[in-house]
């Protein structure tokens, strides 16, 4: 075990901070939908001006610039309009920031293999720790080309980075993109620019505490009525008093309704963003607020009635429950999805499974699940796998973060707090101490299922193997039970052991002395070695 890497600790993942509702904005009049798309244009025109701004200052920006551009945008809208607008300009360009440093550190793993690879000889066979070196001398020489470009990128993204440049598409890159491929993404030119126009549109505010229900430029009442601060351009538009429009349209939130309801009544911020879906044809209506910071549950009573490990594949989910000792219980449950077809698909699969999972969790009494906190980014590069391009888009179809993140949301809802523990080794050790042990001819246990098994283990923080090594001095119970999951001083996990007469348990009846003083052994040798002295009762008399 000298290669075995040190493990991380488990940790409890943090609950989530923020809920977001949505409604269909219905019946909308013409004159309704006239104003929304012109708002929405001329705030859209304003977001990316700003963010041209905000981009083109790098590094060196700061407060004045941020008040600067602020005052620029307040002349044409409104203080509210203006401050929203900067601020999801600096979550843009923070995100975009993000972005290039994840993308530095894939070229940097793809450039540590193509090296690694080209420094042994043709042919080398690889390991499971590493690929070994390429194939033929071809394939050599294509791969150091393919290195070469691969430092000219990352020196480019490197200066890019230091110099503070991004570079952002408001509207999407994908989407961008498309416009040079119509007939492949069955569109016309009208449907792009329809949909184009419309990622691009900006119908958001932020909430504000304290302001007549939590919010002055989009504000919706407590029976669904919405109205919206126009700018000062239009402000001729507006229907009713201090230059706001009411939309004929009502809301009613019918998930979390309640909570909406009572924090726009108390006048707490809420924040809204209005959209155009160019597919359906159809306005919503999104509510977000943040909720007061939960102090987490400390990971000793978050495992105190037992946890679910579940082992993360690529078409399903390998639970197994455990009680607060480490043991098995019952039988080992798969919560199947589908990740191919459109996002949607794809993200209504994972909501399912999700659902199923957390709905036997709360039927068992625990409280606590335990995953992997997984992260492919390393695996991804295609040049660890290049031949096996099937293998690549397997682990990165994997919904590593999106996973967590909406497990941690859901199980927040049903009291049950998530785990993470170090992914390394639970497949190959589980399976190696638990698939065989526990299969029997009515279960079938997979190398899955023995995974979700080590999981919850290391988050219990028991070993992951069943048995430790004997005793040194013999094989009895001496200096401590052989089992790792008992102990001598929890009787509940592993009642005494009956006292059954005999040698292996050191308990004899009282006339065994007797009995092995006065046989006579079957088989002819030293009668002495086989009997006791006992002294005769009758020589004591006269």
């Amino acid at each position: 075990m000298g290669g075995v890497r040190e493990l991380a600790a488990s940790f409890v993942a943090p609950g989530p901070s923020g809920v977001a509702v949505r409604d269909r904005l219905k019946h909308l009049i013409s004159q309704d939908v006239h104003v929304l798309r012109v708002v929405g244009a001329h705030q859209g025109a304003l977001a990316s001006r700003d963010l041209r701004v905000r981009c083109a200052d790098g590094p060196n920006h700061g407060a004045e610039s941020w008040a600067t551009r602020k005052r620029e945008l307040t002349k044409v809208s409104s203080s509210r309009i203006a401050g929203a607008i900067t601020k999801a300009t600096h979550d843009q360009w923070a995100l975009a920031r993000r972005s290039q440093t994840a993308h530095i550190r894939s070229l940097e793993a793809g450039i540590k293999v193509l090296r690694h690879r080209l420094s042994l000889p043709i042919g080398a066979a690889g390991s499971k720790r590493g690929p070994g070196g390429y194939r033929s001398r071809s394939e050599w020489f294509h791969k150091s080309r393919r290195l070469q470009a691969l430092e000219a990128r990352h020196a480019a993204a490197v200066t890019d980075w230091q110099a503070g440049r991004v570079r952002v598409v408001r509207g999407g890159k994908r989407l961008f993109s498309t416009r040079h491929h119509l007939a492949e993404a069955g569109l016309t030119e009208g449907e792009w620019r329809e949909r184009w126009e419309a990622e691009r549109w900006f119908l958001a505010a932020d909430g504000e505490s304290g302001k007549r229900y939590g919010n002055e430029t989009i504000r919706v009442t407590p029976d669904g009525q919405v109205s919206i601060k126009l700018p000062a351009p239009l402000a001729h538009l507006a229907n009713a008093k201090h230059g706001r429009y009411t939309l004929t349209s009502t809301v009613a939130f019918a998930h979390r309704g309640v909570e909406w309801a009572d924090r726009v009544e108390a006048n707490r911020a809420v924040a809204y963003r209005i959209h155009y879906d160019t597919t359906r044809g159809r306005w919503y209506l999104t509510a977000s607020w943040q909720r007061p910071t939960v102090q987490i549950l400390p990971l000793k009573a978050a495992l105190a009635g037992g946890v679910i490990g579940v082992d993360t594949n690529a078409d399903h989910f390998a639970a197994y429950r455990l009680d607060p000792h480490g043991n098995p219980v019952g039988e080992p449950h798969r919560f199947p999805y589908d990740l191919t077809g459109t996002a949607h698909h794809r993200d209504a699969q994972l909501r399912h499974a999700l659902t199923r999972l957390l709905h036997w969790a709360e039927q068992t009494g625990v409280g606590a699940i335990a995953i992997e906190d997984l992260d492919f980014s390393a695996e991804k590069t295609r040049e660890k796998h290049g031949r096996k391009k099937r293998f690549r888009q397997l682990i990165s179809g994997i919904p590593t973060g999106k996973l967590k993140a909406r497990l941690v949301s859901m199980a927040a809802e049903h009291g049950l707090a998530i785990v993470a523990v170090d992914p390394a080794y639970t497949s190959r050790w589980g399976g190696q101490h638990w698939q065989k042990p526990l299969t029997t001819p009515r279960r079938r246990m997979s190398r899955h299922d023995a995974a979700g098994i080590a999981i919850g283990r290391r988050a219990l923080g028991h070993p992951i193997r069943r048995r430790t090594a004997p005793p040194p001095h013999d094989r009895s119970d001496r200096v401590g039970h052989r089992t790792v999951q008992a102990d001598r001083r929890a009787r509940g996990r592993e009642e005494p052991r009956p006292r059954i007469p005999g040698p292996r348990t050191r308990s004899v009846p009282p006339d065994a002395a007797r009995t092995r003083a006065t046989r006579t052994p079957k088989t002819v040798r030293d009668v002495r070695s086989e009997q006791e002295w006992v002294q005769d009762s009758l020589l004591l008399t006269e």
